[in-house]
């Protein structure tokens, strides 16, 4: 049987390991790494880059895959961000292939080696005003970075996880050892982290428990994950509301009860009717609005309660804005509103948790992922996500 270099490259480290010795950085950062650059609008071009020798506080990770997120979308369909040339992704995950020789563990101190699997999250300046003063609060660091969101540099040409090699060089970076999730757990963990955010910002009112009815408006992706990490939280009556019957289909078995299809009940007066008259003709408790359209957003306010609550995840990027009566939206309902915005390191633990619970309650959030493109047809991906054909696209390497 003939091994392939990457197998072979496998084996050895493998054997390494079980020997307690690790290959020196330098011989695993050696050749030439394969990366997927959005150039221009609608362009994304595969390159071959030199992987840089590595520092003493670096690591080299080979990329075993990575989600496609809405954010990577709006930015090749655009440019918003003003970031090209960038190698997106930062959904990803992928196997320690080299470590520098100061790194000896991930940032919720596990050990960390070569063989290892690892997934990165968010990148803090450790400066401004947000992180000096309210560390806990890392998303909400002014210069805050995430790998696949960054320019392409000279410095690091390996900062997105849509290429065949992840370099972690980055002062404030932070990395987390996830041998114990799968590779479709790995790609789904940056997404569900948002929504563990999410609701915990919802649980910080005092509004959400067992017997809460709760909203999910939209069910994309995150809406979705939202509509699992409820049910994985113990919220027993999970409304959703959207318009394909094959994610409402998806959000039953992520543990929804009740789904409303928008274009079977266009009007939307008898939809607020239908959500009070599942709340004792009252209103949701709570609702989480997961999608990126401003009327969406605009009409959330009549499906909940007076005194209810309500969470805002859906503008990752400006979509513009929407028209709302304070009157009767907020101030005569006193609805306590939060916003929410990615996650911060911390969540990551949290949401590695809510994966082995989602497993242990049978919600069957891999189900999610339903299609999947090599490096070279991630332009065909960003289609397929922008024609909303299936649920979660990712890439995987071939």
């Amino acid at each position: 049987m003939e091994l392939t270099s990457s197998q072979v490259e496998s084996v050895v480290r493998k054997v390494l390991a079980s020997m307690g010795a690790a290959p020196a950085a330098s011989s695993c950062a050696s050749g030439m790494a394969k990366v997927a650059v959005l150039t221009a609008p609608k362009t994304i071009e595969i390159q071959e880059v030199p992987i840089p020798e590595l520092g003493d506080d670096d690591i080299l990770v080979k990329v075993e895959g990575a989600g496609v997120c809405g954010t990577d979308v709006h930015e090749w369909k655009g440019d918003p961000f003003g970031m090209c040339p960038v190698i997106l992704g930062h959904e990803g995950t992928g196997e320690v292939i080299a470590l520098g020789k100061n790194i000896k563990c991930d940032t919720a101190g596990k050990p960390l080696k070569v063989g290892d699997k690892i997934v990165t999250s968010v990148i803090s300046c450790g400066e401004c005003h947000t992180c000096r003063m309210h560390p806990g609060n890392t998303n909400l660091c002014d210069a805050q970075g995430i790998f696949g969101l960054m320019p392409q540099s000279k410095e690091n040409p390996l900062n997105g996880w849509f290429a065949t090699h992840l370099l972690i060089r980055a002062k404030g970076a932070t990395y987390f050892q996830v041998n114990g999730l799968d590779v479709k757990q790995r790609m789904l963990l940056e997404a569900a982290c948002v929504c563990v955010h999410a609701v915990a910002r919802g649980q910080s009112t005092g509004l959400i428990n067992f017997n809460s009815k709760v909203l999910v408006l939209g069910c994309g992706p995150i809406g979705l994950l939202m509509c699992s990490v409820l049910r994985a939280a113990g919220v027993n009556h999970i409304i959703a509301i959207d318009g394909s019957e094959k994610r409402l289909d998806m959000a039953k078995r992520m543990g929804v009860k009740t789904t409303i299809n928008f274009k079977e009940v266009p009007d939307a007066a008898e939809r607020v009717k239908i959500v009070k008259e599942l709340s004792d003709g009252q209103g949701a408790d709570f609702a989480f609005q997961c999608t990126g359209a401003p009327a969406a957003a605009a009409s959330i306010y009549d499906y909940i309660r007076r005194g209810g609550g309500l969470c805002e995840v859906g503008f990752f990027v400006n979509n513009g804005e929407y028209s709302i009566n304070p009157h009767f939206a907020m101030c005569n309902k006193e609805i306590t509103i939060v916003g929410s915005w990615d996650y911060t390191a911390e969540d990551y633990p949290t949401t590695m948790a809510f994966l082995r619970q989602a497993k242990e309650m049978n919600i069957p959030i891999e189900e999610l992922i339903t299609h999947s493109f090599p490096l070279e047809k991630l332009n065909e991906a960003m289609e397929v996500n922008v024609s909303q054909a299936g649920i979660k696209i990712c890439y995987l390497p071939d």
